[in-house]
């Protein structure tokens, strides 16, 4: 049995006119039907709820401003849910809706119900169909067309594979619409030797996302040791052909899980506040990942935090600028307590604050980055 999380794109939904590709949408549930009948279980991720709302609304371009998003999404949401639900439902497999927001995912305790419910949908054999709740946040609009949102299910759930859909064959060398010489990356080991690549942000006139989005879900998957393909969502042969394991699209080797399920959360879904500067002492304990962050060490404390918040902990500038962040944790003051105390020494701090952490981010809640 495996556990997939395959990610339908809006240029896979709907056509470029706003209207549901049936017919794709068929394929697939076929496929899932397939996946299904041999024990897998399948989650889908689906785009299209405003290109859904644009179609209703006759809205001949996507909208700029938020409400207008929202409220497409509003108009669209349940028609494009109700396509999956009668489709499964054909297929003989029951289907459940569930609509995240970024606060599901970055809030442990809601994260933590999130996987609860999955895991018992799972459990009853029904097939999630998630999409974000674009009608009461803002920020899940500029994920890049739930690329991003895939990813933190699959992790969330433990996916052993994400399938990532689009209309176009897999990762280029270059924008192929645009560059006849392109090729087609095959197999993806080292992340690092993306750099050389024209990789995009070029979008479909419904959707928001683009290759590059796709490949930071990526990344973001195969650290948390999940296997992910982008492929073409327009054939459902293609798809059948990537879950069966055959060369197509783009694969993305999974790497060795390094961090727990918190720490994946943390490093991924916990969005930072603030940060803490650090000198070089401090640097190579948080490097070597052994000790954890003590007020000593802090040299500088920037925005505006509460205790209990994600912070990023990154070196003090140096002669040569800023340097990238290190590491991420849960700080155990607020930024006014810990800019009372930095460069204290744990006696010192005590004395000032006594209630007070001796760490101001325990190695246990801290993950580099």
């Amino acid at each position: 049995m495996r556990r997939i999380v395959v990610k339908l794109g809006s240029s896979v939904v709907a056509d470029g006119d706003g209207e549901p590709r049936l017919d794709v949408l068929e394929g697939l549930c076929d496929v899932v039907a397939a996946r299904h009948a041999q024990g897998d279980e399948v989650i889908l991720v689906s785009s299209g709820a405003i290109a859904r709302g644009m179609r209703e609304m006759a809205l001949t371009r996507r909208p700029s401003t938020i409400g207008e998003l929202q409220a497409a999404s509003a108009v669209g949401q349940g028609k494009l849910y109700r396509i999956y639900d009668g489709l499964l439902r054909d297929r003989g497999l029951t289907s459940a809706q569930l609509l995240l927001t970024f606060f599901d995912m970055s809030a442990r305790t809601h994260y933590l119900n999130a996987r609860q419910t999955l895991a018992t949908l799972l459990e009853w054999r029904v097939v999630p169909v998630i999409n974000e709740n674009d009608t009461t946040a803002t920020d899940e609009i500029s994920f890049g067309d739930n690329d991003f949102l895939a990813a933190q299910v699959a992790v969330l759930i433990g996916a052993d594979e994400l399938l990532l859909l689009t209309d176009i064959d897999g990762l280029y060398s270059a924008d192929p619409r645009i560059h006849a010489d392109a090729r087609i990356v095959a197999d993806v080991e080292d992340f690092d030797a993306l750099a050389e690549l024209e990789i995009g942000h070029t979008t479909s006139p419904l959707g928001s996302g683009g290759m590059r989005s796709k490949v930071v879900a990526a990344d973001m998957a195969t650290a948390a040791g999940i296997a992910t393909v982008i492929c073409n969502g327009l054939q459902a042969q293609t798809v059948a052909a990537a879950l069966a394991g055959e060369k197509v699209g783009t694969r993305f080797a999974p790497r060795a899980a390094r961090y727990s399920s918190f720490k994946l959360w943390l490093k991924y879904a916990k969005p930072a506040r603030g940060t803490l500067l650090i000198d070089k002492g401090a640097e190579r304990a948080v490097r070597e990942g052994s000790a954890s962050l003590l007020p000593v060490g802090i040299v500088d404390v920037v925005g505006d935090f509460d205790a209990g918040d994600a912070v990023m902990i990154a070196p003090a500038p140096d002669g040569e600028g800023e340097r990238p962040a290190l590491a991420k944790g849960i700080c155990n003051y607020t930024a006014d307590e810990l800019r009372q105390v930095l460069g204290m020494k744990s006696a010192a701090v005590r004395e000032l604050l006594p209630r007070a952490s001796e760490e101001a981010v325990h190695r246990d809640y801290l993950v580099l980055d």
